[in-house]
């Protein structure tokens, strides 16, 4: 008889050792500037009318979904590796892998968004404004939404229906579809096939768009004639490139395997990079390299500076009034 309402138990990602809590700390600090870094980045877009373009709407939107895909994983691993209380209900599992994967596979169609955002804005400056509407780029966010919500919602779904036989340790530290699919006693093979195709769907055609965008854009780059503005482009493109391909090889990694190749340890240390490393290297990449991003910064932190100094200004001058009244 299968087990449906008795909830699993995470085994996590740190056993309790020495050197396993060194890594835990290294684990929470990385998630920790992962959020306050795409945080800073909504709120800079937010604040700052310059950054008001459909490419930074589109990063916005990235800072979104890296924010919530780190607040998604991460601390239900750290609460279970402080406190010792590793288990999770199902509904708790299945809100997990829905969220993780609406979030996962929003971020994969956004950066094909992205990558035709760039493509456009390089190969074709002059026509950006049409190419690049705001009603595209809305259109383009909107999309990536909903069709990772469809693909959650499905596999989240599907991956609780099986029964799974009193086994209930997931040897990982957080609810993953491919992971699930272990513990099931039943015939999975069709589901399998079903997220084949799926994986299909949300990671090689986006990627496939991606390459074929940023080999454009390459194209273009060689043909400038300025050797300046070759090697901005180059070093621009050439980061973008390695943070989606760390993103999309893990993702593969992880969903396009057959599950009898699979190796806990090895999922594991996959996951933590597309789910906790590279949401935060986007916004050094995609953002705080970009000197309007960091023109806003500065003068961010300049408004902060002189509201803290004039702030300062008034405490003094109204505890030396009252100085005089108490003389």
């Amino acid at each position: 008889m299968g087990n449906a309402t008795a909830g699993f138990i995470l085994l996590g990602l740190f056993n309790h050792t020495r050197a396993h809590l060194v890594l835990f700390v290294l684990v929470l600090t990385v998630a920790l500037n992962s959020v306050v870094g795409n945080a800073l980045l909504l709120l800079l877009i937010h604040q700052d009318r310059r950054l008001h373009t459909p490419m930074y709407f589109l990063l916005s939107q990235l800072s979104l979904m890296d924010m919530m895909l780190v607040s998604t994983t991460v601390p239900q691993m750290a609460a279970g590796y402080l406190t010792g209380k590793k288990s999770i209900s199902t509904a708790g599992c299945g809100f997990q892998i829905f969220f993780f994967l609406t979030l996962g596979g929003g971020e994969c169609f956004l950066l094909a968004a992205m990558s035709y955002d760039r493509y456009v804005a390089i190969c074709h400056p002059l026509r950006y404004p049409v190419l690049m509407s705001w009603q595209l780029c809305l259109r383009l966010t909107l999309g990536s939404w909903l069709l990772g919500a469809a693909d959650g919602a499905m596999q989240a779904a599907a991956t609780l229906s099986f029964q799974f036989c009193n086994r209930n340790e997931i040897d990982h530290f957080f609810c993953e579809a491919p992971v699930l699919l272990h513990l099931a006693c039943g015939n999975t093979s069709a589901f399998e096939f079903v997220m084949y195709i799926c994986c299909v769907l949300m990671l090689l055609v986006p990627f496939s768009l991606i390459l074929t965008s940023y080999g454009l854009i390459l194209a273009t780059v060689l043909r400038m004639q300025s050797i300046e503005a070759r090697k901005k482009a180059f070093a621009t493109c050439s980061s973008h490139v390695a943070v989606v391909g760390l993103f999309y090889g893990a993702a593969i990694f992880i969903y396009m395997r057959p599950t009898s190749s699979r190796s806990a340890s090895h999922d594991k240390v996959v996951s933590a990079l597309y789910t906790i490393a590279t949401p935060m290297l986007n916004p050094l990449i995609y953002s705080l390299r970009n000197s309007e991003v960091k023109g806003s910064l500065r003068k961010c932190v300049a408004r902060c500076a002189a509201l803290t100094s004039r702030d300062t200004l008034v405490c003094l001058d109204f505890s030396s009034c009252t100085k005089k009244k108490d003389i």
